[in-house]
């Protein structure tokens, strides 16, 4: 009885043991045959409306170009060898609504086959607040001879904006132009002597006249030149549609067509065209949509 009872156990201990195995390779097997996916992630991890954002991409193999649409935008992206991660840098209008968007990729394998994947994405509202200014008259009521001004700006402005580059200039996090403290934000509602005019789509830095103003990154000088509300106006082109604008200077101290580096000095500080006093205003435009800076200089970017 006792003997049986033995054989019984072991024979039991085996049947167990072999279940396992067997389960074990099941789920080896199941693990081994699962379809690889992708990997989609982006900075800020909370977006809204007016903000840049960084779309990072691994995809479920191994691919020779990447591109994707953002919001009726094309995406251009590069890919990091270490990381095997496609990165893109892209942005979302201050009009975009609070709302679900996708992100459609499209990819070719090392075959020469096509295969795409989409991401929904979460856009909230941004908080943003309003603010009043007081300015000369001839900034908000200009004369006929200002307003032809206003439209030769305006054609020049477009001409530059058409000459964006698709290939990538930018390299790393973007570095503030200046260290000074912010005098007004992005996204502000600015009324101009009691009448609403415009919504602010930069960031203002309070500095003294004369301050030496640094690029954000590696570009190159699409335009040097002043502009009626702009004062003097430097545009930097970085590549994949991302411009930097730096307005109201007292001095310029590049050309157009230069080759600048991150933290090279573009300019001085000053009151020119439409300001209230001494300071910096720069903006960030990506494929004619202006983001926060702000946000742009938080990122830790690739």
């Amino acid at each position: 009885m006792f003997l049986n009872r033995t054989r019984v156990q072991r024979n039991l201990k085996l049947l167990v043991g072999l279940f396992l195995a067997v389960g074990c390779c099941n789920l080896w097997a199941a693990e081994a045959k699962a379809a690889p996916v992708w990997s989609v992630q982006w900075q800020p991890t909370q977006l809204v409306n007016g903000s840049p954002v960084l779309f990072q991409v691994k995809p479920a193999g191994r691919l020779k170009t990447l591109s994707g649409k953002w919001l009726d935008h094309d995406i251009s992206f590069v890919l990091n060898p270490k990381t095997k991660t496609w990165n893109a840098i892209a942005g979302i209008a201050l009009s975009v609504k609070p709302g679900a968007y996708t992100l459609s990729l499209s990819g070719v394998t090392l075959k020469g086959k096509d295969t795409s994947f989409g991401r929904r994405v979460t856009v909230r509202a941004g908080n943003y607040r309003s603010t009043a200014l007081t300015v000369e008259g001839k900034y908000t009521a200009p004369s006929p001879e200002q307003q032809e001004i206003i439209a030769r700006d305006r054609q020049t402005k477009q001409e530059t904006f058409s000459k964006v580059s698709l290939d990538r200039e930018w390299v790393g996090t973007f570095k503030p132009p200046l260290d000074a403290p912010f005098s007004d934000t992005f996204g502000t509602t600015r009324t101009f002597n009691g009448q609403v005019r415009s919504t602010h789509e930069g960031l203002d830095f309070r500095a003294v006249a004369g301050t030496p103003i640094t690029a954000l990154n590696a570009g190159t000088v699409l335009l040097a030149r002043p502009l009626y509300f702009e004062g003097n106006c430097v545009v930097l082109d970085h590549g994949q549609g991302l411009l930097t604008l730096y307005l109201h200077m007292s001095e310029f101290k590049v050309k157009e067509g230069d080759k600048v580096e991150r933290g090279q000095v573009l300019g001085l500080v000053g009151g020119t065209g439409r300001a209230t006093g001494p300071h910096l205003h720069i903006a960030v435009r990506w494929q004619g949509v202006y983001v926060d800076p702000a946000t742009l200089l938080k990122m830790n970017l690739p």
